[in-house]
């Protein structure tokens, strides 16, 4: 029986019940768990967030949707770890079946991206089983339930072409917008290595320079998995207005495991 083109633009979740829990219920107890009080909330351009497990990295990822306002429509950026699909790869129709319920393609914005764009294709394939897109939206779903998305999965290097479409598109879209950056920092370092190496692309983010950000991860040798959507977001929260950037917190997976000999490193940026 052919697909129906209805269902192919549908995307289930791929990591519900394992970096998450499934059931709405206790995904929100969890949620409401990992969130801080905030005396004020930034209005953002462009966050960086985690997307490991939640027990991991939800503190993190809960600390900075907690100091941000969330609009109603939000870009998410996130690093292709199955190395599926296109490299700059979009949905630009349909919805996300998520624990919270639906959630919607903001289509016109998405095709503005897309037509703005000679590298960026649509592609469901590269999202089907990619992980750090999906973790970020219990949380943008707990905060904002009627919030409309565009999901593009980043496995190539032209940030800054990608960087000026989201920018183009988010222009023409003359609506509230986030633009986040999911990236997990250092990989399996001893936790002090860890720190450290982190500190140096941290305090280049925190300089809105994606360019020394770059150049530190390279030098350094960061495993730093998401410095392509980082990179996209600054990029484009530059040409976007954006002028500051702050850390909201920093942890490592030792924090919550005990484990300090191998962890990773987690961080919650908000760029403004």
């Amino acid at each position: 029986m052919v697909e129906s083109i209805e269902n192919m633009n549908v995307r289930k979740p791929a990591v519900a019940g394992q970096f998450y829990s499934g059931k709405e219920d206790a995904l929100r107890k969890s949620i409401e768990q990992m969130l801080c009080k905030a005396e004020s909330k930034i209005k953002a351009t462009g966050i960086v967030s985690p997307h490991a497990g939640f027990m991991y990295s939800g503190p993190v990822a809960g600390h900075v949707y907690s100091n941000i306002e969330i609009p109603g429509t939000v870009v998410i950026l996130g690093p292709n770890h199955t190395g599926i699909g296109e490299p700059y790869a979009i949905m630009t129709e349909g919805k996300w079946l998520m624990p919270f319920g639906e959630v919607e393609i903001e289509s016109s914005l998405a095709k503005d991206i897309l037509n703005s764009s000679q590298l960026i294709k649509e592609d469901l394939n590269a999202h089907k089983l990619e992980h750090s897109l999906e973790v970020q939206v219990p949380f943008l779903q707990y905060f904002r339930p009627d919030i409309k998305i565009v999901p593009i999965v980043i496995g190539g290097g032209a940030f800054l072409e990608i960087g000026e479409a989201i920018a183009k598109g988010l222009k023409k879209h003359k609506k509230d917008f986030l633009i986040v950056a999911s990236s997990d920092m250092t990989h399996y370092e001893s936790h002090e290595s860890a720190k450290k190496k982190d500190k140096l692309a941290i305090d280049a983010m925190l300089k809105l320079d994606e360019k020394e950000m770059l150049n530190k991860i390279r030098k350094h040798k960061i495993s730093m998995c998401g410095y392509g959507p980082a990179s996209i977001m600054l990029i484009a929260s530059k040409i976007l207005g954006a002028k500051n950037a702050k850390l909201v917190r920093y942890m490592t997976s030792g924090d919550t495991s005990g484990d300090y000999s191998a962890v990773v490193g987690y961080a919650g940026i908000a760029v403004y």
